[in-house]
């Protein structure tokens, strides 16, 4: 025996407002009224027929009719380069955060690392009638200042400038970044020295903190005996590891060491000192940049120099949100300072 209740309907397909209304017995302007809380003109026994009528249909109003209605979203488009670099979801998990906080929502673009994708992501988030964007692209086509000037929204940067976008730029301190973990390095003993990063490019961190080692090591030049930055291209394994065992022969007796430009970089490397049968913190010192939950789990623990990114998502969607509320205000550029966080990967290197 099937049972049914007398208030409810199989419904095959979302029910719509005349779906609402027909089963109310009503007009759509009433329904609208009342799911628009303006129900001072609507009767009780009116509003309560509505009511049923919504909750037996299970009727869910669009969000996005809403917004066109009201002329406000509060939705945020945020674009990433790389939704896989640990450092883009914690920044992510501050931005939605601070966005909830606010009444607002954050909608996600992944790049996957598709520099041509960035002017789709722009027009896709801005088809989702977004009030602004907090983009941390690629910087690589040029397009995209020109897409943002078009739909005329608000927007910040994160972690990577973009050429031809005055705006607001929330970002690590790279510099700083560098200077901290190479100092506390040399401080320890390790005098020969390697910079692994990604291919620079033309992408502004890379470019940053490749230009910072560089320049902190010439200031360490009476205790460091050499350093050198190497690009690692993606799955080029036999090149990281020859540029490690350049590292040995160049540093002879004294102690090497590598930085990490990135918690990508670090597994890389890590990696790479499986396949050599070296040990990190004996054979080898180590800092990367980034902290993540499996640093302390790799070799002897791995120093890392922390990112605050958490407060990097809020002070990005703190300062859009301004924008989208109207303030007039010169472009900002609001560097972090980076927390260095030692491990035994770094300690003093043996005799």
């Amino acid at each position: 025996m099937k049972i049914s209740s007398p208030n409810t309907e199989k419904h095959t397909s979302r029910a719509t407002i005349d779906d609402v209304a027909r089963r109310a017995g009503v007009s759509k302007a009433t329904v609208s009224r009342f799911l628009n809380h303006r129900t001072t003109r609507l009767s009780p026994e009116i509003a309560l027929r509505v009511e049923r009528a919504v909750s037996d249909l299970a009727y869910m109003p669009s969000p996005m009719a809403q917004a066109l209605k009201r002329g406000r979203s509060r939705l945020i488009g945020l674009v990433v380069a790389d939704i896989t670099n640990p450092f883009s979801v914690a920044v992510l998990r501050g931005a939605e955060n601070a966005a909830q906080q606010a009444g607002y929502l954050v909608m996600l673009f992944n790049l996957g690392n598709a520099g041509a994708r960035e002017k789709q992501a722009i027009e896709a988030l801005a088809s989702y009638q977004v009030e602004g964007f907090i983009l941390n692209t690629l910087g690589a086509d040029p397009a995209v200042a020109i897409e943002l000037a078009r739909y005329g929204k608000p927007s910040v940067l994160v972690d990577r400038k973009l050429a031809g976008v005055p705006t607001d730029f929330v970002s690590l301190d790279n510099a700083d970044a560098v200077r901290q973990a190479v100092t506390h390095l040399v401080h320890n003993g390790w005098s020969e020295l390697l910079y692994v990063t990604e291919p620079v490019g033309s992408v502004s961190p890379r470019i940053e903190r490749a230009a910072a080692f560089r320049a902190v090591v010439a200031d360490h030049a009476d205790k460091v005996g050499g350093a050198v930055v190497f690009e690692a291209a993606q799955d080029d394994d036999t090149g990281l590891d020859e540029a490690m065992l350049q590292l040995e022969r160049r540093s002879g007796k004294r102690p090497k060491a590598v930085l990490a430009s990135n918690a990508r970089t670090t597994l890389r490397v890590a990696a790479s000192v499986a396949r050599l049968g070296w040990s990190l913190g004996r054979d080898l010192g180590f800092v990367g940049i980034d902290e993540t939950n499996w640093a302390p789990l790799v070799g002897p623990g791995l120093t890392t120099i922390e990112q605050p990114t958490d407060d990097i998502g809020r002070l990005a969607v703190g300062c859009l949100l301004e924008r989208i509320q109207g303030q007039l205000l010169p472009p900002r550029q609001v560097l972090l300072t980076g927390r260095l966080v030692p491990r035994a990967s770094s300690q003093v290197p043996p005799a």
